[in-house]
C-alpha cells in the first residue's frame, strides 16, 4: 500500500510539472475597454463588477492560481467563454446572451457555485441580487422571468 502511494505521488507530481508546459491557459490579457452599458446607477455598476466582470469584461483579475496549470486552462476557458457570450466591455458589438443575464442572475445560475468560494465578493445577498436583476434587465431591456430570493 506504501508503495502504491509513494507511486501514486509521483505520478501526480509528475503530471503537475508537465502541465505546466501547456501554453493554453496563460494569455492573461485584458484588451482595451471599449464601450459599456448604460448602467442605471453606479452601485449597479459596482455590483456587476463584483459579480460578473472577472469572467464577462475586459477588465479580469487574474489570480495567482490562474498562472497553475491545470486551473489555469479553466480559468481561461471560463474567461474566453464568458466574454464570447456577454462582454460588459464591448456593449458596441451584439451580445449573444445579454437577455439572459437577468434571468440567470435571478435564478442564482449566475455567479456560478463554484466561482463563489474563491471569490467571496461575488457573494451577492438577495437586496443585492434583485438590484442587480434589476440592473441587467433596465440594460437589456428586457426584464427577468426567475425567481429571485
Amino acid at each position: 500500500m506504501k508503495k502504491w502511494l509513494h507511486r501514486s505521488l509521483l505520478g501526480v507530481v509528475v503530471f503537475g510539472v508537465a502541465a505546466q508546459a501547456v501554453p493554453y491557459g496563460r494569455d492573461h490579457t485584458n484588451p482595451a475597454v471599449v464601450a459599456e452599458p448604460s448602467w442605471s446607477d453606479p452601485g449597479v455598476r459596482a455590483l456587476a463588477v463584483r459579480a460578473c466582470y472577472d469572467c464577462h469584461s475586459n477588465e479580469s483579475r487574474w489570480p495567482w492560481y490562474s498562472h497553475v496549470a491545470p486551473v489555469s486552462w479553466l480559468v481561461q476557458s471560463d474567461v474566453v467563454e464568458g466574454r464570447q457570450a456577454l462582454n460588459f466591455s464591448e456593449w458596441n458589438r451584439p451580445q449573444e446572451e445579454a437577455s439572459e443575464a437577468a434571468k440567470a442572475t435571478a435564478n442564482q445560475e449566475m455567479p456560478p457555485a463554484m466561482y463563489v468560494p474563491l471569490h467571496a465578493e461575488s457573494r451577492l445577498s438577495a437586496v443585492e441580487r434583485e438590484r442587480l436583476v434589476r440592473g441587467l434587465s433596465a440594460i437589456t431591456g428586457r426584464a427577468a422571468i426567475g425567481k429571485v430570493d
